[in-house]
């Protein structure tokens, strides 16, 4: 097997060395470790690495990704191969929940200005918002888009969210709109959250036609992908006064260039791609990895099983590689 992750190799693969051949590869190096390989771990999976390396792909029947989102091997040669695709949902369900509750949190009590008014040592009174009873409309109706509304919920706020078929009466939504007429169903939101996959039916779905659709007092949160939203429109949007704010954990470009304005805009909360991330998280993705690894090695079916047309584990995905 051949794993993609540059001088950040996973632990915890003991036991899978003990019983396979484990090539360790950067992305120079993996042609060479896939050649022959039957499985691929990417570890570093930000990487786009394993499209330029497919043509060395002879024997590979699994390809796992330490991620829950997919895109970065979802190339055509992956899609149309007869290789099962797994990925590492549920390892960042919970972080991500909790992470969007804190930038709510802070949006509604004002955080960022009580920090400034500290280093200033000012001392200055402010009424703030209440959550409960909010509105969050909430974009991917995977796992990771429930913890949200299960968490939000607590708080008290009203929750809704759009998928690919809209519906009603789910248990963690309530109502479920079609994600393709966002426009008729923001304005509703004083929070939209953005969790969908990346696919080409995504990409660029929040563009200048939804954030013009939104509530002035409303505010955006990412932590989906970056490709989700049109960064340019986002800008403008928020200089405009369309948007009251932003937080924003993943980007089109990244690290997020130091030109970009949004750097420079008091109602933008920015953190590097690590809402997900826990003390401990690599630890779990390896864990997710070997569990998986195990039932592959007992002909088992695999878990977390990715449908290579959605671009995304569909419930109850499983799959013998």
């Amino acid at each position: 097997m051949a794993v993609l992750c540059g001088d950040d190799r996973p632990r915890g693969m003991a036991d899978v060395e003990r019983v396979a051949e484990v090539r360790y590869a950067d992305a120079a190096g993996l042609p060479e470790a896939l050649s022959g390989a039957d499985v691929l771990f990417v570890w570093d999976f930000l990487s786009n690495a394993v499209g330029d390396a497919w043509h060395a792909a002879d024997r590979l029947r699994w390809l796992h990704i330490a991620s829950a989102g997919v895109d970065p091997v979802m190339f055509t040669g992956m899609r149309e191969s007869d290789v099962v695709l797994t990925n590492s949902r549920g390892v960042f369900d919970s972080s991500i929940a909790e992470y969007v509750l804190g930038v709510v949190l802070a949006f509604a009590k004002d955080f960022a200005r009580s920090v400034e008014l500290k280093h200033a040592v000012r001392w200055q009174h402010r009424e703030t918002e209440r959550v409960g009873g909010t509105n969050a409309l909430i974009v991917g109706t995977g796992p990771i888009g429930r913890a949200i509304a299960r968490l939000l919920r607590a708080a008290g706020m009203n929750v809704a969210a759009a998928g690919r078929r809209a519906r009603e009466g789910d248990a963690d939504f309530g109502t479920v709109h079609a994600s393709s007429e966002l426009t008729r169903h923001v304005g509703w939101a004083d929070y939209v959250i953005a969790v969908a996959p990346l696919t080409e039916q995504t990409k660029g779905m929040f563009d200048g036609s939804v954030f013009g659709a939104m509530k002035p007092s409303a505010r955006f949160v990412n932590v989906g992908r970056g490709e989700l939203m049109v960064t340019g429109d986002l800008v403008t949007a928020l200089d405009s006064g369309e948007l009251a704010g932003a937080a924003l954990d993943v980007f089109e470009t990244e690290p997020l260039p130091a030109e970009s304005p949004l750097w420079r805009m008091p109602n933008v909360l920015i953190t590097p791609h690590m809402s997900g991330d826990f003390i401990g998280w690599k630890d779990a993705l390896v864990e997710v990895f070997t569990d998986n690894f195990d039932r592959y090695r007992s002909g088992e079916d695999l878990a977390n099983v990715v449908d290579k047309q959605l671009g995304y584990v569909p419930t109850g995905s499983r799959r013998t590689a």
